[in-house]
């Protein structure tokens, strides 16, 4: 096949989510004909911000801001349909007209109210070892798909072979968990109403991809979470339930490899977690509690205050390797300009040795001494640049340190929360 066959753009998350790929995503939708959610669920969260209105997404594709650019939630997003809907009603409300531009594929794997009721009951299994979940019922659905016992989109549309399944499948977490409160009639009618809801919406996403690709459609794969959240790559348990890489990408849409084209990771100029889990350069004093002041840290699914620590480029380098990404978007930069002192991690030292790579053992992790560099801030407010020239000295060679440290270019750098505050290189 030719080289010059037409080629899906992808954004990721190149550390532990919330990185701001949403707003980036509303930024190229301008010039993109179709946007497409790949993995996930309305556990995820992204912010855009336009003309001062801020609209929030969970599920739906950041691109929908854009009104001439069409949606669709992939194969392998996890969807709970009252969540699909209430988000859509939001959006509506704030003036956004999605009508005949928001689709969903019918492979995508449902969630039900019963798994949001499991997720809570699991978490509480692990007691303190409980990995920080959204209670979104994203694991355990996940986990119904991988048991060969969830139920997809197009179930809902063959009632008989719907209700069996569901009453097949709640029996089997009422035999795993005794039988807690869940009115599976009422359930049942609920999805006869919502199906015929959701029926317009609905399309086959294999068929529908591949046809915008012979037709020279311009296609952005959006992900969702991040690589330090993936499944196989990141800090296992401390993750979500699907592959949050350039893997999920391909799974997640149902096209190969050689489609893929520019791989965009968005990275935060610093680094943030939600839940639980390792976060070698975490901070834990006054300085991380100024970052997450500064940055408005706070989850906008959860509300959950981020934890908050300086940019890890052990991290950011796995991350390259496992997504190759070809640019770099480095977001709210501008949170760094009240610092005197800026540091980077660049290695770790574990059992006296020094690692440059990510290692798999959380064991390890726990142990390990965090080696810095320091660089010196700017001390002054670089929200109104618009050029990188414009950009003070001290705050270009940061940037200057971080592609050469992981050989990627930095194309765009966030410098607010606006759709108009980010420089393109």
């Amino acid at each position: 096949m030719s080289d010059n066959i037409n080629k899906v753009s992808v954004v990721l998350g190149t550390q532990w989510g919330d990185e701001g790929k949403g707003k980036l995503v509303d930024i190229l939708a301008s010039d993109i004909d179709v946007c497409m959610r790949c993995q996930g669920g309305n556990n995820a969260g992204h912010t855009i911000v336009v003309d001062g209105v801020k609209y929030a997404f969970h599920m739906l594709p950041s691109g929908l801001v854009n009104e001439k650019c069409v949606s669709v939630v992939g194969s392998g997003v996890v969807v709970h349909l009252p969540s699909f809907f209430k988000e859509l009603e939001d959006l509506e409300a704030q003036g956004l007209d999605c009508s005949k531009r928001l689709f969903i594929s019918d492979r995508c794997h449902l969630v039900f109210d019963f798994h949001q009721i499991v997720d809570g009951m699991k978490e509480g299994e692990l007691g303190r070892g409980s990995i920080g979940t959204t209670k979104k019922g994203i694991g355990p659905a996940y986990s119904s798909k991988a048991s060969r016992s969830g139920i997809r989109v197009h179930h809902l549309f063959h009632p008989d072979e719907f209700e069996k399944r569901l009453r097949t499948i709640v029996a089997a977490r009422f035999r795993r968990y005794g039988e807690f409160e869940y009115d599976i009639a009422s359930e049942l009618q609920r999805y006869r109403e919502l199906a015929e809801r959701l029926r317009p919406f609905v399309l086959d996403s294999v068929e529908y991809v591949h046809k915008a690709l012979r037709e020279g459609k311009r296609i952005l794969a959006e992900g969702a979470n991040a690589l330090m959240l993936d499944l196989d790559f990141g800090t296992y348990p401390y993750v979500t339930s699907s592959n949050t890489g350039i893997g999920g990408v391909c799974t997640g849409l149902g096209i190969p490899p050689n489609r893929i084209g520019e791989v965009i990771g968005v990275t935060k100029a610093y680094t943030t977690r939600v839940g639980g889990g390792p976060f070698p350069s975490e901070l834990t004093d006054e300085e991380g509690q100024k970052l997450r002041d500064v940055g408005a840290e706070y989850g906008v699914t959860t509300g959950r205050p981020r934890r908050c620590g300086w940019l890890d480029l052990v991290v950011l380098r796995y991350s390259t390797a496992i997504n190759g990404y070809t640019s770099i978007n480095l977001t709210k930069l501008d949170v760094l300009d009240v610092f005197d002192e800026i540091k980077v991690a660049v290695s770790y030292t574990i059992n006296g040795k020094e690692v440059t790579s990510f290692p798999a053992d959380l064991d390890d992790l726990a142990t390990a001494t965090v080696n810095y560099v320091t660089l010196p801030g700017w001390n002054q407010s670089i929200s109104k640049c618009r050029s990188f020239d414009e950009l003070p000295e001290n705050c270009k060679k940061y940037v200057h340190f971080i592609e050469k440290d992981i050989g990627v270019p930095v194309k765009w750098i966030g410098v607010g929360a606006g759709r108009d505050e980010m420089i393109s290189i």
